[in-house]
């Protein structure tokens, strides 16, 4: 620990977001950066607990206080090459992860927790600015090949540590570009695509080989693949949106969230969509779900000149601060303002959808109704409030509740992976499938998560499977 005091001296400082009136404009990242003191500064905040709870609470294991002394020290070399022991992408999850880290980072007791996201995202980024970040090419290959189906963040961690191990790697996805959600899920003002970019060219030059526009499954069989190749890691993501089966449904202008986040990502590509666009201009605009996908739709509605932006969720609106029943370190089950939201949007809470309204075909309002929330024999039971039912009016609505379990149909179906009770594909500990050398990693195998703990499981199943080829 650099500075014993440092926590005493330094106040916490965040970097901040462009103003509203300027980032409305365009998609470039919303964040804003420090400087290099002030970055180094943050970092001495850091107390090097005894216990630390943030390396506790992430899910790829940073070892935090470690790369925050090198960060304070100057020493970015070393405060990169142990942000990679652990993580092959801490410039993504510099950007996005939510940071349990520093919920559970001891001075969050307070409020004041170290800056360890911002901190991550400076540190990778200088690295880079230094030539520190190069290709690392494998010293032998084993002559073994493995295909990893999916290159979202589990597939493509996989594949950067089997790689690293000196298996032969081929990385197959149906999209366009490499990058799963983080390239067409998550908006550019919150991921810069030119970020993906650079670390796949770091990947092609270290021998990951990159095969896009193919739908294994469809395209490519994936029993052709297990002739082919030694093993298979299947990291297809959990990309099943939760539906909304109610009158109505069927009405032009309904879309799922990940639809419309899709399309404008491909647009900011310079891809046409031939008069097919969802374009919230001039717009009311209705999220149902008020998760980050669901804030992701406000964001880029407000960027498309939308007329009003509305995002309403089923459940109550959680406090503003911690309640007793929901103690640190643990992640804190309260209110979530995103930047998205500061550019305007009208949050609504406890509202259960009915049906979608529309006219000559076409959606012009939302009913809803207030619920409670009550406790039964241990279990919320949701109750409808008598006369709260109203309609809401809106020309665009955005279905952002969730996804529910791997798409079945393809790849599973062919090759015949036994299912958990949630619909996932069902694994051992060592990763493994119903199926001799096929294995699944991420939302595939676990549901829907973090980008972060996807990373995590992409990396647990490339030592699996490193030690099945080894076998082998």
């Amino acid at each position: 620990m650099g500075n014993p005091k440092g926590f005493i001296e330094v106040a916490r400082k965040v970097s901040g977001n462009r103003p509203v009136n300027e980032r409305v404009d365009d998609y470039g990242e919303v964040e804003q950066v420090l400087n290099d003191q002030d970055r180094r500064d943050q970092a001495s905040r850091c107390m090097d607990c005894g216990i630390p709870f943030c390396h506790w609470a992430c899910p790829v294991g940073s070892k935090i206080p470690e790369w925050q002394d090198a960060l304070f020290k100057g020493d970015y070399a070393l405060a990169s090459k142990i942000l990679h022991s652990t993580n092959s992408f801490p410039e993504f999850t510099g950007r996005v992860c939510p940071a349990p880290c520093e919920k559970s980072c001891v001075l969050a007791i307070h409020d004041e927790a170290v800056t360890i996201r911002e901190n991550e995202a400076s540190t990778v980024e200088k690295a880079f600015d230094l030539g520190l970040i190069v290709p690392r090419l494998p010293k032998t290959r084993s002559g073994k090949k493995v295909a990893v189906i999916g290159s979202g963040p589990a597939g493509l961690s996989a594949a950067d540590c089997l790689n690293q191990a000196g298996h032969s790697v081929t990385v197959f996805e149906r999209d366009d570009a490499v990058g799963g959600l983080l390239r067409y899920g998550i908006p550019d003002f919150k991921l810069n695509k030119k970020v993906i970019d650079r670390r796949i060219r770091l990947f092609e030059t270290e021998g990951v080989v990159f095969k896009t526009n193919t739908s294994v499954g469809e395209q490519i069989s994936g029993k052709a693949l297990l002739k082919q190749f030694d093993a298979v890691v299947v990291a297809i993501g959990a990309m099943q949106p939760r539906d909304l089966a109610i009158e109505g449904r069927e009405l032009s202008g309904v879309h799922f969230a990940m639809e419309y986040l899709k399309q404008q990502n491909k647009v900011n590509r310079g891809v046409s969509f031939n008069g097919q666009r969802i374009d919230a201009k001039g717009k009311r605009v209705l999220v149902i779900g008020g998760g980050d996908t669901g804030s992701d739709c406000v964001g880029t509605a407000n960027r498309q000149k939308a007329a009003w932006v509305g995002q309403l969720e089923i459940l109550p609106q959680p406090p503003a601060k911690r309640r007793s029943g929901n103690p640190w370190p643990y992640w804190p089950n309260v209110l979530k303002t995103s930047s998205s939201h500061d550019e305007g949007c009208e949050r609504m809470w406890s509202l259960s959808t009915r049906r979608f309204v529309g006219e000559q075909g076409r959606v012009t309002g939302v009913e809803v109704v207030e619920v409670d929330w009550k406790q039964v024999d241990g279990q919320w039971k949701m109750e409808e409030r008598p006369d709260t039912v109203r309609v809401l009016e809106a020309d665009l609505v955005m279905l952002s509740m969730g996804f529910v379990h791997p798409v079945h149909e393809g790849l599973i179906t062919e090759l015949g992976l036994e299912l958990d009770g949630r619909g996932n594909v069902k694994i051992g500990t060592d990763y493994a499938t119903s199926r001799k050398g096929v294995f699944a990693a991420g939302d595939a195998a676990h549901g829907a998560s973090l980008v972060v703990t996807a990373i995590a499981k992409g990396r647990e199943a490339a030592a699996q499977v490193d030690a099945f080829l080894v076998k082998k």
